[in-house]
């Protein structure tokens, strides 16, 4: 004995509950059963999620001076690979996920030339200790 598939008895009902209440030619309902068959399966199956991509207009936006905006959830950092890392994502995939170009900036400007003075700093600082200590 054969067992009917659940998705072959869920279109059937379906199909004779449609039938009982329209007049359907008969030489249509294979193609109304397949029709109906399919979307029952479709309906077992994850939809796919739309791929969202950044108009030119949104990328240029989203670079400020001060911080960049995240595609993600729409708020302003300075930089954005930590931000990134705990939602799973590599600054590639990021770039990826939202159509944004390679040279896309993960730190903010004003951010990025703080850090560089520091390191500047940082940098004559040593090199004045070292000078200071050969004397």
């Amino acid at each position: 004995m054969r067992t009917i598939p659940p998705s072959v008895d869920i279109a059937a009902r379906i199909l004779s509950a449609y039938v009982t209440r329209n007049s359907v030619p008969a030489d249509i309902l294979p193609d109304i059963l397949s029709t109906v068959h399919s979307a029952v399966l479709s309906l077992n199956q994850p939809s796919q999620p739309a791929v969202r991509r950044a108009t030119e207009a949104q990328i240029r936006a989203s670079i400020r001076p001060d911080a960049l905006v995240s595609f993600e959830d729409g708020k302003p950092y300075k930089t954005l690979r930590r931000h990134l890392t705990l939602r799973g994502l590599t600054p590639e995939a990021y770039r990826v996920k939202w159509g944004l170009p390679v040279d896309y900036p993960l730190v903010s400007a004003t951010y990025s030339a703080l850090r560089s003075d520091i390191s500047r700093q940082i940098g004559v600082n040593q090199r004045l200790r070292v000078k200071m200590a050969a004397e």
